[in-house]
């Protein structure tokens, strides 16, 4: 009778270890709350997002449409110093990290992994790429060579046809996330612009209103950089939709 009760017992201790095994293992296994991503519809007045402020509400909005209103969230956007209004840098104003997309994958760790601050740093690089770039609804932005047509660089169809591309992303900022500090526009002056900028067929040529994007697959653009590939030709949604773009940013959790 002792050895059956020794026996029942050590089944149920094992059982009981073996519950907290198993959770301890689901809990190491749960996903990160997400704490990054790309915002899946642009506010559509072209670089005319209302401000940081308005550019933070977008973000919030739609965070909280996926569950995760309980951030506080920021776009990813600098401003440029204006006569007794000191520049914003958009790397200031995003937190420390670690940043989680809408997977829980890990996009970068902090602030100096996220711009490759060092050269080891920038060597191992973050983790952003088109298959982790990913929208606050978990989907792939549409990148280089996706559904190409001879219409994809014109506003109504890009909003019209979400498959495809429309990689670029304004940012305003330059590759360590700072903002410019000369004289032309890099942020559709400070994300309050719809204006067309003066370029040709060139877009390179303009000089005009303008803002600097980067792109979420990381692919054309010259550099390809994810935060600062080159300017546009204007700041209208016509203009940013010439270079394959409709307005989208990043947006981070800065807590």
């Amino acid at each position: 009778m002792r050895r059956t009760a020794i026996t029942m017992a050590a089944g149920v201790a094992c059982v009981a270890l073996g519950c907290c095994f198993a959770l301890a293992q689901q809990q190491d296994t749960q996903p990160h709350p997400m704490t990054f991503f790309i915002t899946s519809r642009p506010i559509a007045h072209g670089g005319n997002l209302g401000g940081l402020a308005g550019a933070d509400a977008h973000c919030q909005q739609l965070a909280t449409a996926a569950g995760a209103g309980n951030h506080t969230w920021h776009a990813y956007l600098s401003t440029q110093a204006r006569p007794g209004v000191p520049a914003v840098n958009a790397r200031d104003r995003i937190g420390s990290g670690p940043w989680y997309n809408a997977k829980g994958v890990m996009i970068a760790q902090d602030l100096a992994h996220l711009h490759g601050d060092t050269l080891p740093m920038a060597q191992f690089g973050n983790n952003i790429t088109k298959s982790t770039d990913l929208t606050e609804k978990g989907e792939v932005v549409p990148g280089l060579n996706d559904g190409k047509d001879p219409h994809d660089r014109e506003w109504a169809y890009i909003m019209s046809h979400p498959l495809s591309n429309h990689h670029e992303v304004l940012t305003g900022t330059r590759p360590d996330g700072m903002a410019y500090t000369d004289n032309r526009d890099h942020t559709c002056n400070n994300w309050t612009s719809e204006a067309h900028g003066n370029a040709g067929e060139n877009l390179r040529t303009n000089s005009g209103a303008s803002v600097q994007v980067g792109m979420s697959d990381r692919n054309g653009g010259g550099s390809g950089s994810w935060n600062s590939a080159h300017g546009s030709s204007g700041c209208s949604n016509d203009d940013l939709a010439r270079a394959h773009g409709e307005g989208m940013f990043y947006c981070f959790a800065v807590n």
